[in-house]
């Protein structure tokens, strides 16, 4: 699942300009049945499978370096936001579990796991999506990633904001022109503009996250 979506785009660039070292690791190579086998049904009965302690438990003794931050992907961890990416960008080394199935073993939340994180309440096949999603976020937050390292900066969320409207050429399209502001020259009056149009869109359309940001001021 994870050939193409770190093999492309930034973070492709990252890892080719070795700002990222990132490796894939297969569950399986870390049993020891013919099977290969990585779950089991749940005690108790239920529909669905768990994943199996062993071999998550030795795949993280192998490849976990002192430091290293082991995190769970799952739907009952904390929400993974930018201000959770900015924390994982400054880490050194991460090993993201990823859950499958009905989940994991509970005995790798309480003995293995440093966080859980979940990118949203909805449900996905398995963790390695919500990987990607976190891999890609956090490679943007590395210096010399982006093009312009501003641009992470001005992005949404990056201030815990909604990000104000963009506009490019041509000034006007079909009878809707760029707002006169942009085409002014004048920059305080332009940062200005773009202060007020973030805070508007996210009070409009974002109020959970305007309430947030009220409350840290």
């Amino acid at each position: 699942m994870f050939t193409g979506p770190i093999d492309v785009s930034i973070v492709q660039r990252a890892r080719k300009k070795g700002l990222l070292d990132l490796r894939v690791h297969n569950l399986r190579d870390y049993t020891h049945d013919n099977y290969k086998t990585v779950d089991d049904r749940p005690f108790g009965g239920g529909p669905g499978m768990v994943l199996k302690p062993e071999p998550i438990f030795e795949a993280v003794e192998a490849l976990a370096e002192e430091g290293t931050r082991v995190i769970l992907m799952s739907p009952v961890g904390r929400s993974f936001d930018q201000s959770a990416a900015r924390e994982l960008a400054r880490q050194e080394n991460l090993l993201l579990i990823c859950g499958a199935y009905e989940g994991v073993d509970e005995r790798v939340r309480q003995e293995v796991a440093d966080d859980e994180l979940s990118i949203g309440d909805y449900v996905l096949t398995n963790g390695s999506l919500a990987a990607m999603v976190l891999i890609d976020a956090v490679t943007r937050l590395l210096p010399g990633a982006l093009g312009d390292d501003q641009s992470s900066v001005d992005e949404s969320f990056s201030q815990g904001l909604l990000e104000y409207p963009q506009f490019t050429r041509p000034a006007e399209f079909r009878g809707l022109k760029v707002p006169a502001v942009l085409l002014s020259g004048n920059h305080a009056e332009i940062e200005k503009w773009r202060r007020e149009q973030a805070d508007l869109r996210t009070q409009t359309r974002r109020p959970d996250l305007w309430r947030k940001k009220q409350t840290e001021q």
